[in-house]
C-alpha cells in the first residue's frame, strides 16, 4: 500500500495526543489569582470576592470566617464603612455596583445571632503590647495581635470601649447591642481592658514604653477644632462632638428650640440628626455644595427626610445675640477642593449675604488628636503623629494609627491601620525573637491572610499574579444577566422616634440574590468553562480544583481566556 493511503494517525492509535500542537502558538493562556477591584479598594484589605463566593453558596460562617480574617467588626462595618469598595466594584460599569456593604452587614448580623466566635491563638508568645485608645483602631490592632498570640494590654480614657464608634455615632446607625457584641467577641480571646485609664501625660506614656515590649498609640482625635467667628464663652456657642457623645449616653444638654449645625461632614449629620430627635427644629450650614459634602450621600437624604434644613454653599460670616435670638450673618460661597483631604479654598460670593436665627450654634467641623503626651517622644507632622506606610513611628517599638495619625476620618480606615500596624509589630517582634511572623489559626490559615494567599490556595499553587485590579473588559459578562441591585430599605421617617435603627438589613433571599450578582473578578471559581470550551484538550483539571494549561497541545487561541466568567485568566507572549 501507498504511504500516501495510510489512515490518519489518530485511527492507529486511538488518540490525538501525537499531535503536539503546541509548537503553533505565539501566546499562552494562563489561570490567575488577581485582586478585584473591590479588594484593591477596601480599607482593610478584604477577600471580598471569596467571603461572597461562601454566602452565594449558603455557607455564612465560612463567609464570615474569612471575613473576620481582616476585619473583626463586620456588623458594624456593614452599617457605618464608607464602602469605597462599591465605588470600585466593576458590576458598576454593568448595571450597578454590589451592595457589598449590606452583604457584610447580612454576614455581621449572623455572627453576632449564632453566636460565632473567634479561636482561641494556637500559640502564645511571651511579649507583651501595650493599645492606647480603646477606639476601632486600637481595637483592630488588639484583635490581630491577640489571634498570634500576644498579650495585649487596652488603655483606655473613657469609661467604655468603643471611641467615637460609641461617642461620635447614634445609634439609630449603630445599634450599641452590635457594637457591644463585636468588641465582646473580639476581648474574649483574652485581651486585658483598663478603661477609665488615660495616658495623659509625657510620663505615663514612657512608662508605658518601658513596662511593654511595643505600643500602639490610637488615641482618637478629641480636641475640638475653633470656628474663628465664634466666642466659645457664649452660652449659645456648643462644641458638637461634646453635645453628641452627650446625646449617646442620654445625658445631651438643651440647646433651645432652633439649632444651627455648622459643618458637612458625617459628624455634623449626626448631630443635626440627633438633635431633630430630640426635638429641636434644625438648620445644617455647610460650606460645600450638597454634592461636594463629605458626608455620605445617604446621610444627607436622611437628614432632609428627617426635617433637617440644608443651608449649603455658604459660610458664616458673623455672629451675635439679638433680641430674638442669635444673628447669623452668612455669605454664599464656591467651594474648591484642593489636591487632598482637608485642602479647599473658599471663594465669597460678592453681594450673596443673608441672615439666619438660632439659639443655639453647634459647631462640629472636625477634631484634632491631643499630642501632648507624646509630643517629648514621637515625631509629629503638623497636628498628626508621624507614621511610615506601616503605621511606625520611628521611634523604637511604637506605631500609631487612627484618627491620632490620619486625616482619614472613617471607621474602617481606621480598622485597617490597626491591621497594619499589627502586622508590623508581629514582624519586627518575631524577627527579634528568631521565628516566622504571622501565627495560624485553627484553620491553618494566616489571621489576616491576605487575597493574594488565599486566591493562591484556591487555585492549588497554579495561579500567577498580575499588577493591577481586573477589569471589565477581562470579565465575560455574557455569564451574567443584568439584574437590579438591592433596594435601599429604610423606616419611614414618621417610625424614626428614639434610637431606632433607620437603615434596614437584607433579608435571607435578597441577600442571596445580591451575592449571585458579584463577577467573583479575579477569583476562580471553578467553573470548568476553560476545560469544555478549549478546542484541543489542553486544559486540565487538578485532583484540588484547580487548572493547569497544557502547553503541548494549547495553540493560543485565547478561547478559554474570553469565555471566562471571572477575568482570572490571562493571555501571555511566549517568547520562544
Amino acid at each position: 500500500m501507498n504511504a500516501r493511503n495510510l489512515p490518519p494517525t489518530t485511527w492507529t492509535t486511538g488518540s490525538t495526543e501525537v499531535f503536539r500542537t503546541g509548537t503553533w502558538r505565539a501566546r499562552l493562556p494562563r489561570h490567575v489569582s488577581a485582586a478585584s477591584p473591590c479588594h484593591a479598594a477596601c480599607p482593610v484589605n478584604g477577600d471580598i470576592a471569596h467571603w461572597i463566593g461562601r454566602a452565594r453558596e449558603r455557607d455564612f460562617r465560612g463567609a464570615w470566617e474569612i471575613l473576620t480574617r481582616n476585619n473583626p467588626f463586620p456588623a458594624v462595618a456593614g452599617r457605618v464603612c464608607h464602602h469605597p469598595c462599591e465605588t470600585a466594584c466593576n458590576r458598576q460599569g454593568y448595571d450597578e455596583a454590589l451592595a457589598i456593604c449590606k452583604l457584610e452587614r447580612h454576614v455581621g448580623d449572623l455572627g453576632l445571632a449564632e453566636r460565632w466566635s473567634f479561636p482561641a491563638p494556637p500559640t502564645e508568645h511571651t511579649e507583651r503590647i501595650a493599645i492606647v485608645g480603646g477606639g476601632p483602631s486600637g481595637l483592630a490592632a488588639a484583635y490581630h495581635l491577640r489571634r498570634r498570640g500576644y498579650a495585649v494590654t487596652i488603655f483606655e480614657a473613657q469609661a467604655q470601649l468603643g471611641g467615637l464608634m460609641r461617642d461620635g455615632i447614634p445609634a439609630y446607625r449603630l445599634p450599641r447591642e452590635v457594637l457591644d457584641g463585636e468588641i465582646a467577641r473580639m476581648v474574649a480571646l483574652g485581651v486585658e481592658v483598663r478603661c477609665s485609664t488615660p495616658v495623659a501625660s509625657a510620663q505615663a506614656f514612657a512608662q508605658l514604653r518601658e513596662a511593654f515590649d511595643a505600643v500602639y498609640v490610637a488615641a482618637g482625635a478629641r480636641r475640638p477644632k475653633r470656628l474663628p467667628q465664634l466666642d466659645p464663652a457664649q452660652p449659645w456657642v456648643v462644641d458638637g462632638a461634646a453635645w453628641l457623645a452627650q446625646a449617646n449616653a442620654g445625658t445631651a444638654p438643651a440647646l433651645g428650640p432652633r439649632v444651627l449645625v455648622v459643618g458637612g461632614g458625617s459628624a455634623a449629620i449626626d448631630v443635626a440628626r440627633s438633635a431633630r430627635r430630640a426635638g429641636y427644629e434644625v438648620t445644617m450650614l455647610a460650606l460645600e455644595a450638597r454634592a461636594q459634602m463629605p458626608a455620605q450621600l445617604a446621610e444627607v437624604e436622611e437628614a432632609l427626610e428627617e426635617g433637617v434644613r440644608l443651608v449649603d454653599g455658604a459660610a458664616l460670616v458673623t455672629a451675635a445675640a439679638g433680641a430674638t435670638g442669635v444673628v447669623i450673618a452668612c455669605v454664599r460661597v464656591n467651594f474648591v477642593a484642593g489636591a487632598g483631604r482637608g485642602h479647599f479654598r473658599v471663594e465669597p460670593i460678592a453681594g450673596s449675604g443673608f441672615t439666619l436665627e438660632a439659639d443655639a450654634i453647634v459647631s462640629s467641623i472636625g477634631q484634632d488628636p491631643d499630642l501632648a503626651p507624646f509630643a517629648q517622644a514621637l515625631p509629629a507632622d503638623g497636628a498628626l503623629l508621624r507614621v511610615d506606610a506601616q503605621q511606625a513611628t520611628g521611634a523604637e517599638g511604637v506605631y500609631a494609627g487612627g484618627d491620632v495619625a490620619s486625616t482619614m476620618r472613617f471607621v474602617t480606615e481606621a480598622i485597617g491601620m490597626g491591621k497594619r500596624a499589627a502586622i508590623e509589630i508581629d514582624r519586627a517582634l518575631s524577627a527579634k525573637a528568631g521565628r516566622a511572623p504571622g501565627a495560624t489559626d485553627a484553620a491553618g490559615v494566616e489571621a489576616g491572610a491576605s487575597h493574594e494567599r488565599l486566591a493562591g490556595e484556591r487555585l492549588a499553587g497554579f495561579g500567577v499574579e498580575v499588577p493591577g485590579p481586573v477589569a471589565l473588559d477581562a470579565i465575560a459578562t455574557f455569564y451574567h444577566p443584568q439584574a437590579e441591585r438591592a433596594p435601599e430599605a429604610r423606616l419611614a421617617p414618621q417610625a424614626r422616634l428614639g434610637n431606632a435603627e433607620v437603615q434596614l438589613g437584607l433579608d435571607l433571599e435578597r441577600a442571596l440574590a445580591e451575592a449571585a450578582r458579584c463577577f467573583s473578578c479575579g477569583t476562580c471559581i471553578a467553573c470548568d468553562n476553560c476545560f469544555h470550551y478549549c478546542p484541543d484538550l489542553a486544559i486540565r483539571r487538578l485532583p484540588d480544583g484547580g487548572y493547569e494549561v497544557d502547553g503541548n497541545y494549547c495553540k493560543g487561541c485565547g478561547i478559554c481566556v474570553r469565555e471566562c466568567p471571572t477575568g482570572s485568566m490571562e493571555m501571555i507572549e511566549e517568547v520562544k
